[in-house]
Order: C-alpha cells, then sequence, then structure tokens
C-alpha cells in the first residue's frame, strides 16, 4: 500500500504540480489550500507524511507544524516557503520539522527528502513494534499509576522482587494479577530464567499432580514417555499459581510439602527431584475466609502469603483509567490522531468495571473497531451510563481541612452495626477484602 502524502499550500497551481510529481513517484497525496482545512484532513486520514508551505494565508506553517507534532510526534513534516531564512529554518527544526526546503525546488529534491521521511517514520514504527512485542511477553505494561494506594502497591512489589520470599497476589478477576506477577520476575534475580504460570481452574483435577510435579513413563494409560513437571520447567525462574484458591484439598498438601522440601515425586515414581523456582500465587478469593471455611488448608496459606499484595479494582483507582485507555489505544494499533473525546472518557472514569482492567482493554478495542472518526465518542464505547445513586455525595472540603481517616474509621462504624457485628458481611457492604479490613480495624483500634 502506497504511503499518504498530506500536502497543504495555498498556492493552486504548484499545489497542483506538486500534487501530480508526488503521484508521479508513487505516493498517494491528500491537498489542502489552507492549514485549518490541512489540519482537519490530517486529523481525518492519518498520512504518513505531511508537507506544508509557510505562508498559508488563514494561518501560519509553523502554527501547523507545532499542531501536528503536539497531535502526533511521530508523524515527520516537511516545511517548504519562498520566503526562507536562516532564522526560520532553525525555528522549523527546533519545532519539529524533519526538512526545511526553499522554492523553487525540483522536484527530485522533494521526492528524496519525502523517501528519507518516510523511511524514519518506518524505523520508528518498527522501533515501536519491537517496544510492544517487548512489553507483550514481559507482561509488565500497565503497571504506571497516579493512585497513591496503587503506587505504594508497586513500590512494595519492587522491594520484594530482590528477595525470595513466596508472594500472594490478591484481587478481583481482570485487575492485573499476573501482570504485577511478572513484574517481580522481570525484576528479581531470576529474571533470566523462566516464568512459568499455570492456571489452577484450567487443567482438570485428576491431571494436576502429573502438571506440577511430572510424571514417568506408564504413570498411567496415555503417559508414554517421561515428562517434566511446570516446578521442573520453572527451574532458575518464576512459578506463577493462579487461582490458587480452586485447588483441592489433598492437592493443598501436596504443594505444602513441595514448597517446605522444595523437591517433587513426578506420578509414578519413588524418587525425589529437588526443584529450584520461586512461587508466586494469586487468587481472587479471600483465603482467611476460605481457611475460616475449611476449604483451604491454614498452614499452606501463611506458606504462601510470606508476603501479601492486593490489588485494588478500577474503581478505587479511577485516576488511573485514562492513561490506561489511552495505552490500549496505543497498544491496539490505533492510527495516528485516534482518541477518545471528554465525553467519553468522563463516562469511562464514571463506570464501575466490574471486569476490571481485562473489561476496560475489551471496550477500548471494541470501541476502535466500532468508532464513527478519529474521535472515540460514548456511543462507540456503549457503556452503561453512571447512575446517580451509583456515584457517592461527596461532601465539601471546609476551609479548614477534613479527616480522611476519621471518614473511613466512621463508615467501617456504620457498617459494622449494618451488619451486626459480622466481619465478612462488613467488607462486603464496604466492597473490600475481609483481611484488608481487618487490617483497617486494627489500624483504627476498633
Amino acid at each position: 500500500m502506497a504511503d499518504t502524502i498530506l500536502l497543504i499550500d495555498d498556492d493552486e497551481s504548484l499545489r497542483r504540480v506538486t500534487e501530480y510529481n508526488l503521484s508521479e513517484a508513487g505516493f498517494q497525496v491528500i491537498t489542502a489550500g489552507s492549514g485549518r482545512k490541512g489540519l482537519e484532513l490530517f486529523n481525518k486520514n492519518s498520512p504518513d507524511l505531511v508537507i506544508t508551505d509557510v505562508k498559508l494565508g488563514d494561518m501560519d506553517g509553523l502554527e501547523v507544524l507545532a499542531a501536528i507534532k503536539g497531535e502526533s510526534p511521530e508523524t515527520p513534516v516537511i516545511v517548504i516557503t519562498a520566503f526562507g531564512s536562516i532564522e526560520m529554518a532553525v525555528k522549523a527544526m527546533h519545532e519539529g520539522a524533519f526538512n526545511f526546503i526553499t522554492k523553487p525546488f525540483d522536484r527530485e529534491t522533494l521526492r528524496l527528502s519525502c523517501s528519507k521521511a518516510l523511511e524514519l517514520g518506518s524505523l520508528r514504527s518498527q522501533k515501536q513494534q519491537l517496544e510492544d512485542e517487548v512489553d507483550r511477553l514481559t507482561g509488565t505494561s500497565g503497571m504506571e499509576t497516579a493512585n497513591s494506594a496503587m503506587a505504594e502497591l508497586l513500590e512494595t512489589a519492587l522491594k520484594v522482587a530482590s528477595s525470595e520470599a513466596t508472594v500472594l497476589i490478591t484481587g478481583e478477576s481482570g485487575t492485573g494479577k499476573e501482570v504485577l506477577a511478572r513484574l517481580v520476575h522481570q525484576h528479581s534475580p531470576r529474571r533470566k530464567g523462566p516464568m512459568v504460570s499455570v492456571n489452577c481452574t484450567a487443567i482438570p483435577e485428576t491431571l494436576i499432580e502429573s502438571e506440577l510435579f511430572g510424571h514417568v513413563k506408564g504413570a498411567f494409560t496415555g503417559a508414554i514417555a517421561n515428562r517434566k513437571g511446570r516446578f521442573q520447567t520453572a527451574s532458575s525462574g518464576t512459578l506463577f499459581l493462579d487461582e490458587i484458591g480452586e485447588l483441592k484439598m489433598d492437592m493443598q498438601a501436596k504443594l505444602l510439602r513441595v514448597i517446605q522440601e522444595r523437591e517433587v515425586t513426578p506420578v509414578g515414581s519413588d524418587r525425589n527431584e529437588k526443584v529450584d523456582a520461586r512461587i508466586i500465587a494469586a487468587t481472587n478469593k479471600d483465603l482467611s475466609e476460605e481457611v475460616t471455611k475449611g476449604t483451604f488448608r491454614e498452614d499452606l496459606f501463611y506458606r504462601l502469603s510470606v508476603i501479601p499484595l492486593h490489588i485494588p479494582p478500577l474503581r478505587e483507582r479511577r485516576e488511573d483509567i485514562p492513561a490506561l485507555a489511552n495505552h490500549f489505544l496505543k497498544k491496539l494499533g490505533a492510527p495516528r490522531g485516534v482518541k477518545f473525546s471528554d465525553n467519553a472518557m468522563s463516562l469511562m472514569k464514571k463506570y464501575d468495571w466490574p471486569g476490571n482492567i481485562r473489561e476496560l482493554q475489551n471496550s477500548v478495542e471494541r470501541s476502535l473497531i466500532l468508532r464513527k472518526s478519529n474521535v472515540i465518542e460514548p456511543a462507540d464505547i456503549n457503556l452503561p451510563s453512571a447512575k446517580s445513586s451509583d456515584i457517592l455525595e461527596i461532601p465539601d472540603i471546609p476551609p479548614d481541612g477534613i479527616s480522611l481517616e476519621e471518614i473511613e474509621k466512621g463508615l467501617i462504624v456504620k457498617a459494622l452495626e449494618k451488619s451486626g457485628g459480622n466481619r465478612s458481611q462488613a467488607a462486603r457492604l464496604l466492597k473490600i477484602p475481609r483481611h484488608v479490613l481487618i487490617y483497617r480495624l486494627e489500624k483504627f483500634d476498633l
């Protein structure tokens, strides 16, 4: 597919000649006779290269350059003028122009400059693709935050990364537990080793032991050869056990033994094998509550939660939504110039996102496909509008300030009163895990 060039020049005759020469060279050319029209076509078509005159009548060509660079810094821009000066050339290059050409110019000079500019754009695109691929493979994207609780969590995660401690990551589905696990792995001394992920709910109960610990030939029907388990393949690296709360009690006992002894017994074998893998586990369940109910071993819980990390749901860090939405636009390969309208971003910030970051990414992808223009509107996202009853009435802050801790303490007291002192029910009313509530009770000495 031919590269697209946007040509902005108010001189109609020169514009036609230049358009013809560039078309003859194999480029697809879009033309505009004014700066404002040029910017309109730029936002609509996302060209690969822009050529703009300095004198445009309705606005200055350097203003057009600045507007384009503000919208899409990676788009190369060539500035042409009949009134060239060293001062103007320096200013254009300072604003980000790829080249500055004075009139009159021969067609080969312009063609060569266009080819070089597009080649640079292609190299930048390839660099971005490589960065995106690294981002995909490491899985540590989307971890920047403007939320204080999330920032504290990330700081803690980076501190514990250098240790060998077992980590338990908790949080609702879709909050990015595996992403956080990869972040810990990538900043650990084991980063050169593999990170092996196991979804405990995706493996049949009859095969989970073989999957984790391996098996020997003839151990069961279909075992036609010796096979290493995930513990062995994660040697010198990290083993990520997702949805650990779904393991049955008998497997919990076997897993506890492996963590304690640092050795596994493959299915069908009577010999133990040493393993060297750091364990990071994750769950969307409250394991302390599961221990109380008798569905999760208390000793395994304490072994796994040496370092507990709780990821807050997206509705508790709404300030991160704009950055995450724009990150996913970029990750999904949105054309230059595609962006969310203020109304669309406002809707996304009001929505509760029960599916959290995973749901946000799916919504961004859907809006990218269904959008009617380069500006994504609320109708393109297709989210239910936030009801006024769903939004808390926030009191005005008095001139002398207000204690956030006192407000939090008061809400906890009200939740306990409403639940008759039942901590689990109070935690559900406050939409926080039970262990977080217990921490708050101890903090406020309630």
